[in-house]
């Protein structure tokens, strides 16, 4: 109760908001799950945590769904429980309490809107809701046990809305056959186990286990809220589906799909095909997309698990997509953990993709993050352990929080398209130059790869922050890679990998840069240090992988100053990334010295710096 009038308070201030989005300040405080969530339309934050973030024209899950159809505003506690119209279930009769509800052998057909309390078991039956009020329907599941081989066990073909309640401390179970008989040929619903016709609500601390083997476990033509409850569904097609728009609230969600996991999947309007998670527990295991939004897919709490397509490494079909979680306009988290592993990209969408916050896992067969139009990440804790190209965007911002890549390919690629002009590889990515962007403006990024560390078909801006890169050992690859250009004015970059194909930041930097290349390749963990003419240190950094290039550029980086190069030896205390921040250098062994005399100071040769 308390939940859903927070969500309903939310949509009237984001409302207000919409009215007034030309001011030139907004700010919608929330909690959603344990996290806050703050935004204003003012300067980035340096915030990482996750859990607050204050970014100039952020999307939040909040400002997403201001924009999509308000959603049915149900409400268990009108139920009537204590005065509920009793339906018994006795193997293949039923009994019944009330003039609302008819019994056709082992159908039931409720006629009247009102509460109605199902118990028993139903070998072979059905209940079906057709009413025609302007008023709910509530199901109170209290240990009901109902199969069908021929339909859908519950099928709420006409309400105002129909909500089940899953009775405390009850389990309840639907199972249905492989093959439904319809009245004609030209039907072909219902077509899951649980289906309604008109809006639904699940709530309740029940138990409900789903046995769909025709079709679908749960599904809606309209929308679909889970509120709470343990529920159960393994399902020959999809899992759950609510066309107008899937809401996820709480509960203990297992679904065990053939299709996709999670749905909505109205095309026709903008302003439906949306779901959001707002807390729960979600273990999701599909043959296609985890979960899977024909418009905006959004998150600000929750434990969620998902496997698609088999995880990574699997072997797919031409025309399936077997994604993490999949939007087909707006992708927005705002908190959360997410443990994804994907046979193609981890996280999707056809237009933007934001993250504000939460913590993630993230294995992936093609992308780890992809988001067609604009990627910004404003905080989180971001870990992708295994990609093909960790994070894809035709522009990428950083602004906040920590990502961290592991990639067979590019480790970033700003690029356009789908990337199919890049042959070789799931889902490519674009050849030669063009208008795209990365823009680290904070936070941290650390990038592991086997292809180039960043990839950048047009610019790189860099004003604050760390970029870390252990780039590629062999040669026609590096750790930078930009057509634009590459400007620097505050932050801290350090890549190293071969020096074949070896870029730096460029002169049009206000913060100096190094470019050195080494005589010979490094062997991996050998420690670089650079330290100035006092001995105080400006590097200590160990590589990953051989190396046989370094690009660096630090606000300690200064004009005039010499500097010492020294490779090997030992650092104590912390580190991220290979970078030590607090630890003391002892035992290298001299490599070079060099002055720093213009923007970019070059040591050595080789490759291609412009």
């Amino acid at each position: 109760m308390a939940r859903r009038i927070i969500t309903l308070l939310l949509a009237c201030v984001l409302a207000l908001a919409a009215l007034t989005a030309c001011t030139t300040t907004t700010a919608v405080s929330t909690s959603a799950g344990g996290d806050t969530l703050t935004v204003q339309t003012t300067s980035p934050s340096t915030d990482t945590t996750g859990t607050t973030t204050s970014i100039a024209g952020s999307a939040t899950a909040a400002t997403v769904l201001a924009e999509n159809s308000a959603p049915y505003a149900a409400d268990a506690s009108v139920a009537d429980s204590a005065n509920a119209a009793q339906i018994t279930l006795q193997g293949s009769a039923i009994t019944v309490e009330s003039a609302s509800v008819t019994v056709d052998g082992s159908v039931a057909t409720i006629t009247a809107a009102g509460t109605y309390q199902i118990s028993g078991s139903l070998d072979d039956g059905q209940i079906v809701v057709d009413t025609s009020d302007e008023a709910p329907v509530y199901l109170i599941l209290s240990g009901a046990s109902i199969s069908s081989s021929t339909s859908a066990p519950i099928y709420v073909k006409q309400a105002e809305a129909a909500e089940i309640i899953l009775a405390d401390g009850t389990a309840n179970f639907l199972t249905d056959g492989a093959t439904y008989v319809y009245p004609s040929a030209d039907q072909d619903e219902p077509n899951a186990a649980l289906f309604s016709d008109d809006t639904l609500v699940i709530s309740g601390t029940g138990s409900l286990t789903v046995e769909a083997n025709y079709n679908g476990g749960i599904a809606s033509k309209n929308g679909l809220t889970i509120e709470s409850g343990a529920i159960t569904v393994t399902a020959a097609d999809d899992g759950i589906r609510g066309k107008d728009y899937l809401l996820i609230e709480d509960g203990t969600i297992t679904v065990n799909a053939g299709g996709d996991g999670l749905v909505s999947d109205n095309a026709e309007e903008a302003t439906q095909g949306y779901i959001s998670i707002a807390g729960g527990v979600l273990n999701l295991t599909a043959g296609g997309d985890g979960i899977q939004a024909e418009t905006d897919l959004v998150a600000t709490a929750g434990d969620v698990t998902v496997v698609a397509g088999g995880g990574s490494g699997a072997t797919l079909s031409e025309d399936l997509s077997a994604k993490g979680l999949k939007a087909g306009a707006a992708l927005s988290i705002d908190g959360g953990s997410f443990t994804i592993n994907a046979a193609e990209d981890a996280l999707h969408t056809d237009g933007d993709l934001t993250v504000n916050g939460g913590t993630f896992s993230i294995t992936a067969g093609d992308d780890g993050m992809h988001g067609e139009t604009s990627l910004t990440v404003n905080g989180g804790d971001i870990q992708v352990t295994e990609s093909y190209e960790g994070i894809e965007s035709a522009n990428i911002t950083l602004n906040a929080g920590t990502v961290s890549i592991v990639a067979s390919d590019d480790g970033v690629n700003a690029a356009g398209g789908d990337g199919t002009a890049n042959a070789g590889g799931p889902g490519g990515g674009a050849m030669g130059g063009g208008n795209f962007t990365l823009n680290i403006n904070g936070g941290t990024l650390i990038v592991d790869s086997t292809g180039d560390g960043v990839d950048v078909n047009g610019t790189i801006m860099m004003t604050d922050g760390l970029l870390i890169v252990n780039g590629p050992t062999e040669q026609m690859n590096g750790a930078l890679d930009y057509d634009g250009g590459f400007t620097v004015s505050g932050g801290t970059v350090v890549a190293v990998g071969s020096a074949g194909m070896v870029q730096a930041p460029d002169t049009s930097s206000s913060q100096n840069a190094l470019l050195l290349y080494f005589d010979a390749a490094q062997a991996a963990g050998t420690l670089v240090h650079i330290a100035d003419s006092a001995g105080n240190t400006v590097l200590t950094f160990a590589p990953s992988k051989a190396y046989q290039s370094l690009a660096f550029s630090s606000a300690a980086f200064v004009s005039g100053e010499t500097y010492q190069v020294s490779l090997g030896g030992s650092v104590a205390g912390s580190s991220e990334g290979g970078l030590s921040s607090d630890g003391s250098y002892t035992g290298g062994t001299a490599y070079t010295s060099f002055t720093v005399e213009s923007v970019v100071t070059q040591v050595g040769s080789g490759g291609r710096f412009r």
